[in-house]
């Protein structure tokens, strides 16, 4: 008669090595690059993913200005901030949004898809998003590889 024993391994955040991903946005949908970084970020796509440690990556997002909305959503897609104060409601439409601050529209994105908890704003810090197609991360990047 075998005996038959289920071990669990707990994930451990002080032991975890994070790689580093570098995507670049050209053309790509929004809310599918979203999606597809954050699952990097959270660590989803590792074999030992536990919602409670923090098990995520590194994530480089290139040429943010090219992403791309489907339908109306660049002359119809609201981004609102309220001051608290009577009359203090802003509201810029998403084609405005992405001429001031490209990189804005990806970062909205991707803190609301984010679990909310305390690692949120651990997991944000590891996310770098750059307009262009050049980024300061290229020795991180390549030591990754050796």
């Amino acid at each position: 008669m075998t005996h038959l024993t289920h071990t669990t391994i707990a994930a451990k955040p002080e032991k975890e090595v994070r790689a580093w991903h570098v995507i670049d946005a050209n053309k790509k949908i929004l809310g599918r690059l979203a999606t597809e970084v954050t699952a990097h970020l959270i660590g989803k796509n590792k074999s030992h993913y536990s919602p409670e440690a923090d098990c995520g990556d590194f994530v480089i997002i290139l040429n943010s200005r090219n992403v791309r909305v489907t339908g109306n959503k660049e002359e119809q897609k609201l981004y609102s901030s309220y001051s608290g104060f009577p009359g203090g409601l802003k509201q810029v439409v998403l084609g405005d949004v992405r001429r001031m601050k490209p990189n804005y529209i990806l970062h909205k994105a991707i803190w609301g898809m984010l679990p909310k908890n305390k690692l949120r704003k651990v997991r944000i810090r590891r996310l770098f998003i750059y307009a262009d197609d050049t980024h300061p991360h290229q020795k991180e990047v390549m030591g990754q590889q050796n």
